[in-house]
Protein backbone atom coordinates (compact mmCIF):
# COMPACT_ATOMS: atom_id res chain seq x y z
CA UNK A 1 0.00 0.00 0.00
CA UNK A 2 0.82 3.54 -0.31
CA UNK A 3 2.03 6.13 1.62
CA UNK A 4 -0.39 8.92 1.64
CA UNK A 5 0.78 11.57 -0.77
CA UNK A 6 -2.35 13.32 -1.59
CA UNK A 7 -5.94 13.15 0.61
CA UNK A 8 -8.44 13.78 -2.53
CA UNK A 9 -9.44 11.90 -5.79
CA UNK A 10 -12.25 13.22 -8.27
CA UNK A 11 -13.09 10.44 -10.63
CA UNK A 12 -15.07 11.43 -13.86
CA UNK A 13 -16.93 9.37 -15.36
CA UNK A 14 -19.05 8.65 -18.64
CA UNK A 15 -21.51 5.66 -19.66
CA UNK A 16 -23.24 5.24 -22.87
CA UNK A 17 -22.68 8.11 -25.22
CA UNK A 18 -23.43 6.32 -28.20
CA UNK A 19 -22.12 7.93 -30.63
CA UNK A 20 -24.18 11.61 -29.38
CA UNK A 21 -21.27 13.22 -31.18
CA UNK A 22 -22.78 16.96 -30.61
CA UNK A 23 -22.34 16.32 -27.15
CA UNK A 24 -18.84 14.93 -27.46
CA UNK A 25 -17.32 18.42 -27.28
CA UNK A 26 -19.39 19.75 -24.43
CA UNK A 27 -18.71 16.68 -22.81
CA UNK A 28 -14.98 17.05 -22.77
CA UNK A 29 -15.45 20.88 -21.85
CA UNK A 30 -16.71 19.97 -18.52
CA UNK A 31 -14.68 17.42 -17.83
CA UNK A 32 -11.21 19.85 -19.02
CA UNK A 33 -13.40 22.31 -16.39
CA UNK A 34 -13.42 19.68 -13.74
CA UNK A 35 -9.91 19.31 -14.02
CA UNK A 36 -8.57 22.90 -13.91
CA UNK A 37 -10.83 23.66 -10.93
CA UNK A 38 -9.14 20.25 -9.52
CA UNK A 39 -6.26 22.13 -9.37
CA UNK A 40 -3.09 19.93 -7.90
CA UNK A 41 -5.47 17.49 -6.67
CA UNK A 42 -5.65 13.68 -8.61
CA UNK A 43 -8.26 13.36 -11.29
CA UNK A 44 -9.07 9.96 -13.22
CA UNK A 45 -11.81 10.09 -16.25
CA UNK A 46 -13.28 7.16 -17.10
CA UNK A 47 -15.43 5.45 -19.63
CA UNK A 48 -17.98 2.94 -19.05
CA UNK A 49 -18.65 1.44 -22.87
CA UNK A 50 -21.24 1.96 -25.16
CA UNK A 51 -19.36 5.32 -26.42
CA UNK A 52 -19.72 3.55 -29.84
CA UNK A 53 -22.95 3.38 -31.93
CA UNK A 54 -22.90 2.40 -35.37
CA UNK A 55 -26.27 4.51 -36.22
CA UNK A 56 -23.97 7.81 -36.09
CA UNK A 57 -22.86 8.55 -39.83
CA UNK A 58 -19.10 9.27 -37.63
CA UNK A 59 -19.37 5.93 -36.06
CA UNK A 60 -20.39 3.73 -39.43
CA UNK A 61 -18.34 5.71 -41.95
CA UNK A 62 -14.66 5.36 -40.09
CA UNK A 63 -16.12 2.01 -38.30
CA UNK A 64 -15.46 3.83 -34.56
CA UNK A 65 -11.75 5.74 -35.37
CA UNK A 66 -14.21 9.13 -35.13
CA UNK A 67 -14.72 7.58 -31.68
CA UNK A 68 -11.75 6.82 -30.39
CA UNK A 69 -9.83 10.24 -31.26
CA UNK A 70 -12.51 11.89 -29.29
CA UNK A 71 -11.48 9.85 -26.62
CA UNK A 72 -7.92 10.26 -26.51
CA UNK A 73 -8.72 14.58 -27.08
CA UNK A 74 -10.99 14.41 -24.18
CA UNK A 75 -7.74 12.25 -22.18
CA UNK A 76 -9.57 9.64 -20.60
CA UNK A 77 -7.36 7.37 -18.60
CA UNK A 78 -9.31 4.14 -19.35
CA UNK A 79 -12.54 2.63 -20.61
CA UNK A 80 -13.99 -0.76 -20.57
CA UNK A 81 -16.33 -1.99 -24.16
CA UNK A 82 -19.87 -2.19 -23.85
CA UNK A 83 -21.99 -4.49 -26.30
CA UNK A 84 -21.92 -1.99 -29.17
CA UNK A 85 -18.27 -1.77 -29.52
CA UNK A 86 -18.41 -6.08 -28.64
CA UNK A 87 -21.26 -7.00 -30.61
CA UNK A 88 -21.50 -4.63 -33.35
CA UNK A 89 -18.23 -3.44 -34.67
CA UNK A 90 -16.40 -6.73 -36.67
CA UNK A 91 -13.48 -7.65 -34.05
CA UNK A 92 -10.83 -6.89 -36.63
CA UNK A 93 -12.14 -3.72 -37.09
CA UNK A 94 -12.25 -3.03 -33.29
CA UNK A 95 -8.65 -3.54 -33.19
CA UNK A 96 -7.89 -1.49 -36.20
CA UNK A 97 -9.69 1.78 -34.17
CA UNK A 98 -7.99 0.95 -30.80
CA UNK A 99 -4.52 0.38 -32.17
CA UNK A 100 -4.62 4.28 -31.91
CA UNK A 101 -6.35 4.93 -28.43
CA UNK A 102 -4.20 6.32 -25.94
CA UNK A 103 -5.37 4.53 -22.70
CA UNK A 104 -6.50 1.41 -22.03
CA UNK A 105 -9.39 -0.98 -22.46
CA UNK A 106 -9.90 -2.52 -19.57
CA UNK A 107 -12.71 -5.47 -19.23
CA UNK A 108 -12.08 -9.16 -17.54
CA UNK A 109 -14.35 -10.88 -18.94
CA UNK A 110 -13.83 -11.12 -22.33
CA UNK A 111 -11.45 -13.83 -24.17
CA UNK A 112 -10.48 -15.05 -27.76
CA UNK A 113 -12.09 -17.84 -27.99
CA UNK A 114 -9.03 -19.57 -30.20
CA UNK A 115 -5.99 -17.95 -27.83
CA UNK A 116 -8.21 -18.51 -24.67
CA UNK A 117 -6.23 -14.82 -24.12
CA UNK A 118 -8.03 -11.38 -23.81
CA UNK A 119 -6.87 -9.20 -27.07
CA UNK A 120 -4.12 -7.77 -27.46
CA UNK A 121 -5.49 -4.59 -27.06
CA UNK A 122 -7.29 -5.69 -23.42
CA UNK A 123 -6.84 -5.76 -20.20
CA UNK A 124 -7.53 -7.42 -17.45
CA UNK A 125 -7.30 -5.11 -15.10
CA UNK A 126 -4.50 -1.91 -14.71
CA UNK A 127 -2.98 -0.12 -11.32
CA UNK A 128 -2.50 3.58 -12.06
CA UNK A 129 -0.86 5.89 -9.93
CA UNK A 130 -2.08 9.62 -9.24
CA UNK A 131 -0.66 11.57 -6.69
CA UNK A 132 0.84 8.65 -4.59
CA UNK A 133 -2.83 6.82 -4.58
CA UNK A 134 -3.08 3.77 -6.06
CA UNK A 135 -5.89 2.82 -8.05
CA UNK A 136 -6.55 -0.68 -9.31
CA UNK A 137 -9.49 -0.94 -12.04
CA UNK A 138 -11.07 -3.49 -13.78
CA UNK A 139 -14.04 -3.86 -15.84
CA UNK A 140 -17.18 -6.23 -17.28
CA UNK A 141 -19.37 -6.01 -20.16
CA UNK A 142 -22.69 -7.69 -20.54
CA UNK A 143 -21.89 -11.56 -21.37
CA UNK A 144 -24.62 -11.99 -24.11
CA UNK A 145 -22.67 -15.37 -24.95
CA UNK A 146 -24.32 -16.92 -28.00
CA UNK A 147 -23.80 -13.66 -30.09
CA UNK A 148 -20.22 -13.28 -29.17
CA UNK A 149 -19.53 -16.96 -29.36
CA UNK A 150 -20.09 -16.31 -33.25
CA UNK A 151 -17.44 -13.58 -33.48
CA UNK A 152 -14.95 -15.97 -31.90
CA UNK A 153 -15.52 -14.55 -28.05
CA UNK A 154 -15.52 -15.93 -25.05
CA UNK A 155 -17.93 -14.15 -22.45
CA UNK A 156 -17.06 -15.43 -19.00
CA UNK A 157 -19.83 -14.50 -15.73
CA UNK A 158 -18.92 -11.08 -15.02
CA UNK A 159 -19.41 -11.77 -11.29
CA UNK A 160 -16.81 -14.95 -11.15
CA UNK A 161 -14.44 -12.98 -13.26
CA UNK A 162 -14.75 -9.71 -11.36
CA UNK A 163 -14.05 -11.44 -8.32
CA UNK A 164 -11.34 -12.67 -9.46
CA UNK A 165 -9.84 -9.55 -10.08
CA UNK A 166 -10.61 -7.73 -7.09
CA UNK A 167 -8.95 -10.42 -4.57
CA UNK A 168 -6.19 -9.87 -7.24
CA UNK A 169 -6.09 -5.82 -6.34
CA UNK A 170 -7.11 -5.55 -3.33
CA UNK A 171 -3.79 -5.70 -1.05
CA UNK A 172 -1.55 -3.64 -3.82
CA UNK A 173 -4.10 -0.69 -3.94
CA UNK A 174 -6.15 2.45 -2.32
CA UNK A 175 -8.74 2.39 -4.34
CA UNK A 176 -10.77 -0.43 -6.40
CA UNK A 177 -12.75 0.61 -8.40
CA UNK A 178 -15.17 -1.24 -11.37
CA UNK A 179 -15.88 -0.34 -14.39
CA UNK A 180 -19.44 -2.15 -15.22
CA UNK A 181 -21.32 -2.41 -18.43
CA UNK A 182 -23.56 -4.64 -16.73
CA UNK A 183 -26.82 -2.79 -15.58
CA UNK A 184 -27.65 -1.38 -12.55
CA UNK A 185 -29.18 -4.69 -10.92
CA UNK A 186 -25.88 -6.46 -11.36
CA UNK A 187 -24.19 -3.75 -10.17
CA UNK A 188 -26.09 -3.66 -6.93
CA UNK A 189 -25.65 -7.47 -6.69
CA UNK A 190 -21.92 -7.25 -7.20
CA UNK A 191 -21.60 -4.94 -4.28
CA UNK A 192 -23.84 -7.14 -1.88
CA UNK A 193 -21.47 -9.89 -3.16
CA UNK A 194 -18.24 -9.42 -4.09
CA UNK A 195 -16.01 -7.47 -0.57
CA UNK A 196 -13.55 -5.24 -1.29
CA UNK A 197 -14.88 -3.00 -4.20
CA UNK A 198 -14.47 0.63 -3.26
CA UNK A 199 -16.45 1.80 -6.58
CA UNK A 200 -19.06 0.73 -9.11
CA UNK A 201 -19.11 2.67 -12.15
CA UNK A 202 -21.89 1.45 -13.77
CA UNK A 203 -23.75 1.87 -17.62
CA UNK A 204 -25.67 -0.33 -19.95
CA UNK A 205 -29.50 0.50 -18.57
CA UNK A 206 -28.88 4.10 -19.07
CA UNK A 207 -29.44 4.67 -14.78
CA UNK A 208 -29.02 7.89 -13.28
CA UNK A 209 -27.84 8.03 -9.96
CA UNK A 210 -27.86 11.74 -8.93
CA UNK A 211 -25.55 10.63 -5.85
CA UNK A 212 -23.67 7.65 -5.14
CA UNK A 213 -25.82 4.53 -3.62
CA UNK A 214 -23.81 2.88 -0.99
CA UNK A 215 -24.33 -0.99 -0.74
CA UNK A 216 -22.08 -2.66 1.66
CA UNK A 217 -19.39 -0.18 2.11
CA UNK A 218 -18.99 0.23 -1.92
CA UNK A 219 -20.52 3.20 -3.84
CA UNK A 220 -22.62 2.44 -7.17
CA UNK A 221 -22.88 4.85 -9.73
CA UNK A 222 -24.30 5.99 -12.81
CA UNK A 223 -24.70 8.94 -15.44
CA UNK A 224 -27.29 8.55 -17.38
CA UNK A 225 -26.98 8.41 -21.36
CA UNK A 226 -26.25 9.94 -24.34
CA UNK A 227 -23.62 12.40 -23.13
CA UNK A 228 -26.22 14.49 -21.02
CA UNK A 229 -24.19 13.88 -17.67
CA UNK A 230 -20.62 13.78 -16.48
CA UNK A 231 -20.56 11.62 -13.29
CA UNK A 232 -18.25 13.18 -10.49
CA UNK A 233 -17.14 11.16 -7.22
CA UNK A 234 -15.42 11.94 -4.46
CA UNK A 235 -12.70 10.37 -2.78
CA UNK A 236 -10.44 11.77 0.25
CA UNK A 237 -8.28 10.36 3.15
CA UNK A 238 -10.06 9.51 6.42
CA UNK A 239 -6.93 9.51 8.82
CA UNK A 240 -9.24 8.27 11.93
CA UNK A 241 -9.79 4.63 9.52
CA UNK A 242 -6.83 4.71 7.98
CA UNK A 243 -8.09 4.52 4.36
CA UNK A 244 -9.70 5.93 1.67
CA UNK A 245 -13.39 6.41 0.99
CA UNK A 246 -16.01 7.92 -0.93
CA UNK A 247 -17.45 10.86 0.54
CA UNK A 248 -19.56 12.09 -1.80
CA UNK A 249 -20.99 12.39 -5.94
CA UNK A 250 -22.88 13.80 -8.25
CA UNK A 251 -23.85 14.26 -11.93
CA UNK A 252 -23.31 16.98 -13.18
CA UNK A 253 -25.56 18.37 -15.99
CA UNK A 254 -24.17 18.83 -19.57
CA UNK A 255 -25.53 22.05 -21.83
CA UNK A 256 -23.95 22.49 -25.01
CA UNK A 257 -23.15 26.22 -24.28
CA UNK A 258 -19.34 24.86 -22.93
CA UNK A 259 -17.46 23.44 -25.89
CA UNK A 260 -14.29 22.15 -26.73
CA UNK A 261 -12.36 23.68 -29.51
CA UNK A 262 -10.10 20.26 -30.66
CA UNK A 263 -12.77 17.81 -30.01
CA UNK A 264 -15.67 20.38 -31.62
CA UNK A 265 -12.88 20.45 -35.22
CA UNK A 266 -12.14 16.70 -34.79
CA UNK A 267 -15.90 15.59 -35.02
CA UNK A 268 -16.21 17.88 -37.82
CA UNK A 269 -13.81 16.59 -39.66
CA UNK A 270 -14.87 13.21 -39.37
CA UNK A 271 -18.08 13.90 -40.27
CA UNK A 272 -17.03 15.18 -43.33
CA UNK A 273 -14.78 12.30 -43.93
CA UNK A 274 -17.63 9.86 -42.90
CA UNK A 275 -20.03 10.92 -45.26
CA UNK A 276 -17.64 11.48 -48.20
CA UNK A 277 -16.83 7.64 -47.54
CA UNK A 278 -20.59 6.19 -47.15
CA UNK A 279 -21.25 8.19 -50.90
CA UNK A 280 -20.33 4.90 -52.41
CA UNK A 281 -23.08 4.17 -55.02
CA UNK A 282 -24.67 0.61 -54.31
CA UNK A 283 -27.47 0.53 -56.02
CA UNK A 284 -30.02 2.14 -59.02
CA UNK A 285 -33.00 1.53 -59.14
CA UNK A 286 -35.76 2.95 -61.21
CA UNK A 287 -39.06 3.10 -58.82
CA UNK A 288 -39.54 4.72 -55.47
CA UNK A 289 -40.12 2.27 -52.78
CA UNK A 290 -42.73 3.44 -49.95
CA UNK A 291 -42.27 2.45 -45.94
CA UNK A 292 -46.22 2.89 -43.72
CA UNK A 293 -46.08 1.69 -40.15
CA UNK A 294 -50.04 0.87 -40.37
CA UNK A 295 -49.96 -1.08 -43.94
CA UNK A 296 -48.23 -3.05 -45.72
CA UNK A 297 -45.27 -0.92 -48.03
CA UNK A 298 -43.38 -1.93 -50.81
CA UNK A 299 -40.09 -1.17 -48.87
CA UNK A 300 -40.84 -3.24 -45.32
CA UNK A 301 -41.36 -6.24 -48.38
CA UNK A 302 -38.36 -5.88 -49.67
CA UNK A 303 -36.26 -5.57 -46.26
CA UNK A 304 -38.66 -8.91 -45.28
CA UNK A 305 -37.30 -10.27 -48.57
CA UNK A 306 -33.90 -9.80 -47.77
CA UNK A 307 -34.08 -11.73 -44.40
CA UNK A 308 -35.62 -14.64 -46.27
CA UNK A 309 -33.33 -15.00 -48.98
CA UNK A 310 -30.17 -14.46 -46.42
CA UNK A 311 -31.95 -17.26 -43.78
CA UNK A 312 -32.94 -19.80 -46.27
CA UNK A 313 -36.34 -20.23 -44.36
CA UNK A 314 -40.17 -21.13 -45.31
CA UNK A 315 -41.21 -17.30 -44.12
CA UNK A 316 -39.97 -14.03 -42.63
CA UNK A 317 -40.96 -11.62 -40.45
CA UNK A 318 -40.24 -7.90 -39.80
CA UNK A 319 -41.28 -4.75 -38.89
CA UNK A 320 -41.74 -1.67 -40.47
CA UNK A 321 -40.49 0.52 -37.82
CA UNK A 322 -36.43 -0.66 -39.15
CA UNK A 323 -36.72 1.30 -41.62
CA UNK A 324 -37.08 5.36 -40.94
CA UNK A 325 -38.12 6.37 -44.44
CA UNK A 326 -39.00 5.52 -48.01
CA UNK A 327 -36.08 4.43 -50.66
CA UNK A 328 -36.14 6.75 -53.32
CA UNK A 329 -35.68 5.94 -57.33
CA UNK A 330 -32.25 6.89 -58.64
CA UNK A 331 -28.66 6.59 -57.34
CA UNK A 332 -28.60 4.25 -54.01
CA UNK A 333 -25.79 5.01 -51.86
CA UNK A 334 -24.48 3.57 -48.97
CA UNK A 335 -25.05 6.04 -46.65
CA UNK A 336 -28.75 6.45 -47.63
CA UNK A 337 -29.23 3.06 -46.65
CA UNK A 338 -27.68 3.64 -43.57
CA UNK A 339 -29.94 6.56 -42.95
CA UNK A 340 -33.02 4.50 -43.66
CA UNK A 341 -32.04 1.30 -41.67
CA UNK A 342 -29.42 2.75 -38.36
CA UNK A 343 -30.34 -0.24 -35.95
CA UNK A 344 -27.54 -2.04 -35.48
CA UNK A 345 -29.97 -5.58 -35.47
CA UNK A 346 -28.91 -8.89 -36.79
CA UNK A 347 -30.79 -11.38 -38.79
CA UNK A 348 -32.05 -14.82 -37.22
CA UNK A 349 -33.46 -17.89 -37.84
CA UNK A 350 -36.09 -19.50 -35.35
CA UNK A 351 -38.88 -22.36 -35.26
CA UNK A 352 -42.33 -21.42 -34.53
CA UNK A 353 -45.84 -22.37 -33.87
CA UNK A 354 -48.39 -21.54 -36.76
CA UNK A 355 -50.22 -20.12 -33.60
CA UNK A 356 -47.36 -18.17 -32.35
CA UNK A 357 -47.21 -16.85 -36.25
CA UNK A 358 -50.39 -15.68 -35.99
CA UNK A 359 -51.21 -13.98 -32.66
CA UNK A 360 -47.95 -11.52 -33.96
CA UNK A 361 -50.02 -10.95 -37.31
CA UNK A 362 -53.30 -10.45 -35.68
CA UNK A 363 -51.45 -7.64 -32.83
CA UNK A 364 -49.56 -6.33 -36.13
CA UNK A 365 -53.14 -4.61 -37.41
CA UNK A 366 -54.00 -2.93 -34.01
CA UNK A 367 -52.39 0.60 -33.75
CA UNK A 368 -51.64 -0.08 -29.89
CA UNK A 369 -48.80 -1.97 -31.81
CA UNK A 370 -47.64 -0.41 -34.82
CA UNK A 371 -47.80 2.59 -32.90
CA UNK A 372 -46.19 2.09 -30.47
CA UNK A 373 -42.85 3.77 -29.27
CA UNK A 374 -39.54 1.30 -28.56
CA UNK A 375 -36.08 1.75 -26.67
CA UNK A 376 -33.27 -0.28 -27.50
CA UNK A 377 -32.00 -3.70 -27.70
CA UNK A 378 -30.62 -2.39 -30.39
CA UNK A 379 -33.84 -0.65 -32.27
CA UNK A 380 -33.30 2.70 -33.59
CA UNK A 381 -36.10 3.69 -34.82
CA UNK A 382 -39.25 5.24 -33.43
CA UNK A 383 -42.17 3.21 -33.51
CA UNK A 384 -42.51 -0.45 -33.75
CA UNK A 385 -44.35 -0.59 -37.17
CA UNK A 386 -46.43 -3.31 -38.15
CA UNK A 387 -45.34 -6.58 -39.70
CA UNK A 388 -43.99 -7.24 -43.07
CA UNK A 389 -43.83 -10.82 -44.73
CA UNK A 390 -42.70 -13.10 -47.27
CA UNK A 391 -43.20 -16.19 -47.94
CA UNK A 392 -46.83 -15.99 -47.09
CA UNK A 393 -50.50 -14.50 -47.90
CA UNK A 394 -52.76 -12.79 -45.23
CA UNK A 395 -56.70 -12.60 -46.13
CA UNK A 396 -57.56 -10.31 -43.43
CA UNK A 397 -60.57 -7.81 -42.60
CA UNK A 398 -60.00 -4.46 -41.20
CA UNK A 399 -63.66 -4.16 -40.06
CA UNK A 400 -63.07 -7.81 -37.96
CA UNK A 401 -62.50 -7.52 -34.07
CA UNK A 402 -59.26 -6.96 -32.24
CA UNK A 403 -57.19 -10.35 -32.84
CA UNK A 404 -59.90 -11.65 -34.85
CA UNK A 405 -59.24 -9.74 -38.03
CA UNK A 406 -57.50 -12.54 -40.31
CA UNK A 407 -59.80 -15.28 -42.39
CA UNK A 408 -56.67 -17.03 -43.88
CA UNK A 409 -52.97 -17.38 -43.72
CA UNK A 410 -50.74 -19.36 -45.93
CA UNK A 411 -47.31 -20.22 -46.11
CA UNK A 412 -46.10 -20.39 -49.65
CA UNK A 413 -49.86 -21.18 -51.00
CA UNK A 414 -50.69 -23.67 -47.89
CA UNK A 415 -52.76 -23.14 -45.33
CA UNK A 416 -50.77 -22.18 -42.57
CA UNK A 417 -51.49 -24.45 -39.29
CA UNK A 418 -51.13 -23.71 -35.77
CA UNK A 419 -49.47 -26.60 -34.15
CA UNK A 420 -47.03 -26.99 -36.83
CA UNK A 421 -43.34 -25.34 -36.66
CA UNK A 422 -42.40 -23.61 -39.48
CA UNK A 423 -38.79 -22.16 -40.00
CA UNK A 424 -38.75 -18.67 -39.64
CA UNK A 425 -36.38 -15.54 -40.81
CA UNK A 426 -36.80 -12.90 -38.25
CA UNK A 427 -34.86 -9.87 -36.61
CA UNK A 428 -32.68 -10.62 -32.77
CA UNK A 429 -34.63 -7.80 -31.44
CA UNK A 430 -37.46 -9.98 -30.96
CA UNK A 431 -35.62 -12.90 -29.23
CA UNK A 432 -35.51 -10.31 -26.22
CA UNK A 433 -39.29 -10.45 -25.67
CA UNK A 434 -39.38 -6.47 -27.36
CA UNK A 435 -42.47 -5.54 -29.64
CA UNK A 436 -44.07 -8.62 -30.86
CA UNK A 437 -43.73 -11.00 -28.02
CA UNK A 438 -44.94 -14.05 -29.13
CA UNK A 439 -42.09 -14.34 -31.56
CA UNK A 440 -39.91 -14.65 -28.48
CA UNK A 441 -41.03 -17.80 -28.27
CA UNK A 442 -39.49 -19.37 -31.16
CA UNK A 443 -37.01 -22.43 -30.31
CA UNK A 444 -33.81 -23.77 -31.75
CA UNK A 445 -32.63 -20.10 -32.62
CA UNK A 446 -29.82 -19.38 -34.81
CA UNK A 447 -28.11 -15.64 -34.48
CA UNK A 448 -26.90 -13.86 -37.58
CA UNK A 449 -23.45 -11.97 -36.87
CA UNK A 450 -21.84 -9.85 -38.69
CA UNK A 451 -24.71 -8.68 -40.79
CA UNK A 452 -26.87 -6.13 -40.17
CA UNK A 453 -30.20 -5.72 -41.99
CA UNK A 454 -29.01 -2.40 -43.88
CA UNK A 455 -26.08 -5.17 -45.32
CA UNK A 456 -28.62 -7.43 -46.64
CA UNK A 457 -30.66 -4.89 -47.92
CA UNK A 458 -27.82 -4.15 -49.88
CA UNK A 459 -27.53 -7.51 -51.04
CA UNK A 460 -31.39 -7.99 -52.30
CA UNK A 461 -31.29 -4.15 -54.25
CA UNK A 462 -28.67 -5.94 -56.25
CA UNK A 463 -31.21 -9.72 -56.80
CA UNK A 464 -32.59 -9.83 -59.95
CA UNK A 465 -36.29 -9.28 -59.67
CA UNK A 466 -36.00 -8.41 -56.00
CA UNK A 467 -38.17 -4.37 -56.76
CA UNK A 468 -40.34 -6.17 -58.72
CA UNK A 469 -41.25 -8.59 -55.85
CA UNK A 470 -41.84 -5.61 -53.08
CA UNK A 471 -45.05 -4.50 -54.81
CA UNK A 472 -46.83 -7.87 -54.48
CA UNK A 473 -49.45 -7.95 -52.05
CA UNK A 474 -48.88 -10.11 -49.16
CA UNK A 475 -51.71 -8.49 -46.33
CA UNK A 476 -54.81 -8.96 -48.90
CA UNK A 477 -58.01 -7.06 -47.54
CA UNK A 478 -61.23 -8.58 -47.65
CA UNK A 479 -63.11 -6.75 -49.96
Amino acid sequence: MSQMVNDKLIILHTNDIHSHFEMMSANAAVISRERKAAGEQAVLALDIGDHMDRAAVETEGTMGQANVDVINLTGYDAITIGNNEGLTVPPSALEAAYAGLLCPVVCCNLYELDSGKPPAWMKEHIIIEKNGIKIGITGATAPFSQFYTLLGWNSRDPETSIAQQVQLLRDQVDVLIVMSHLGIIADKILAERIPGIDIILGGHTHHLLEEPLFIEGTAVCGAGKFGNYVGKVIVEWKPDEGRYAVTGGSCIPVSGEELDPEVERAVLIHRQQAEEHLKEAVAITDRKLEIHYDQESSFANLLAQAVRHYASSDISIVNSGQLLGSLPDGEISAGMIHSLCPSPINPCVIKLSGADILQALEESLLPEYYDKKIFGYGFRGKVLGGLAVDGMEVLYNNEGSSYHKIIQASVQGIPIEREREYRVGTLDMFTFKVGYESLAKGKDIVFMLPEFLRDLLRQELSRPGALEQSFLHRFVPLI
